[in-house]
């Protein structure tokens, strides 16, 4: 039976939103999940003050909307709240399989796929819906020198109690830098906050309305960069009078931080902002602008990898951290290997994730039409690879209406493709099988 089956690996939002696109497609499938709840990072992953820095109206599934009781930037308990709504609704959540870790997903000859568990038990199954997410292995800072506090990346950070009466120094300017720092500007004994280059400052709420939920969105990228620079210099002004470099980069080539309560920190004196890091001697940690403090707790908020553990290596091609597929689920060359939820759009994912899974679940139900895999019949039609991570959700909405209206050309190039007779099992070119243990490492 699990032969004619997919298996979802992850039951985050990615992919309860898969089951739920899947099941309308009457795709059957089964779903695991490592953890002992749903919901992802959302269930054991986000520190305990959390909350979303995109609007609920922006993150909410386009099909079904949170609460209205909801407050505009949910709390991490609503978050997982709504995920469970949810998936009962859907009658998603009691299918889905618990505690049951993946640590081997290997194609097979025949293009099935064999899934090894944590407990020894395997599986084969048509195919694998990838959901793993894309915050969970984390990035550790490179300290020069040697340091003789504590270091704890930001996926570990949990609540306020973990840094309170420390001397703190937050590394790293993103939504979780951000919220850290504030958090130790509260109630640590000191904070220190260090960035080696400048960041995108928007604020939540512009006008009275979550900045998310603006209009400024649909318009053009350029557009959007010249809204977004006006609101900056109106409502926050210039970076470097709050002691902060100004971004080297441009509006969107990197994730944008949303959120200004740390800058009204550092203009009470309790954040002290700092450049990259030069050396560590002991606690003492001196900076590049030959400025120096006295550290007891470094927290990095540096980011995390993209990685599929669980697949053999290079299978996925993962570039500059960007998985190299196709409409961003289809890996070129690999057949009944879906990877959904490695881009993240530069708002909430609601608007994008649900139409996104639609259109996958009807491709996926489209594989077995043809011999080659969707991916290489998107490489063939003139699909490019990604070159960022980050998702402009107005393209990316606009790239699911086409994609859904040029569903008989894709049918077309994959029969022109078949006819050639090129594919090969990328299983005949794979080394042998590995020990399910070794490859979970």
């Amino acid at each position: 039976m699990r032969r004619e089956r997919l298996v979802i690996i992850g039951a985050g939002p990615v992919g309860l939103a898969m089951a739920a696109a899947l099941r309308r497609e009457a795709v059957a499938f089964e779903h695991v999940d490592a953890n002992a709840g749903l919901g992802g990072n959302w269930h054991s992953g986000v520190y305990e003050t959390t909350h979303i820095v995109s609007s609920k109206r922006s993150t909410a599934f386009a099909d079904y909307p949170m609460p209205a009781d909801y407050p505009d930037f949910p709390s991490a308990r609503q978050m997982q709240a709504y995920l469970e709504s949810f998936a009962r609704d859907r009658d998603l959540a009691r299918r889905i399989e618990f505690g049951r870790r993946v640590v081997e997903a290997r194609p097979q000859p025949d293009d099935t796929w064999v899934v090894r568990f944590e407990n020894g038990e395997q599986r084969t199954y048509k195919g694998v819906v990838v959901c793993n997410g894309h915050h969970w292995d984390p990035i550790e800072p490179e300290l020069p020198g040697s340091f003789s506090g504590r270091v704890m990346h930001a996926r570990f950070y949990k609540s306020p109690a973990d840094v309170a009466g420390a001397r703190v120094l937050v590394i790293g300017a993103g939504n979780s830098g951000c919220d850290i720092a504030s958090e130790c500007a509260r109630v640590a004994r000191s904070t220190d906050w260090s960035m080696r280059s400048g960041a995108w400052f928007l604020p939540k709420v512009a006008f009275g309305r979550p900045l998310t939920d603006l209009p400024v969105w649909s318009l053009p990228v350029p557009a959007q960069r010249l809204v977004l620079k006006g609101l900056i210099r109106l409502l926050i002004g210039r970076y470097r009078d709050y002691g902060l470099p100004e971004p080297s980069h441009r509006l969107f080539e990197r994730h944008p931080t949303f959120g200004t309560e740390a800058l009204g920190y550092i203009r009470q004196g309790r954040i002290r902002p700092r450049p990259a890091i030069a050396q560590c001697d002991g606690r003492k940690v001196r900076f590049t602008d030959g400025g120096e403090t006295e550290v007891d707790l470094i927290v990095a908020a540096t980011g995390y990898k993209v990685i599929f553990p669980f697949l053999p290596k290079g299978l996925v091609d993962v570039r500059d951290n960007v998985a190299q597929i196709y409409g961003g689920a289809f890996p070129p060359r690999v057949k009944n290997l879906y990877i959904v939820g490695s881009e993240q759009p530069r708002n909430g994912f609601g608007a994008i994730l649900s139409p996104a899974a639609a259109l996958y679940a009807r491709l996926i139900a489209m594989q077995d039409e043809f011999d080659h895999p969707i991916g290489s019949i998107l490489e063939f039609g003139g699909e490019r690879l990604p070159t960022s991570q980050y998702v402009d959700p107005a393209k990316a909405r606009r790239r699911i209406r086409w994609g859904r209206r040029l569903l008989a050309i894709m049918r077309l190039e994959g029969r022109i493709l078949d006819r050639r007779r090129t594919y090969r099992p990328i299983a005949l070119d794979l080394p042998p099988a590995v020990d399910y243990r070794d490859a979970a490492e």
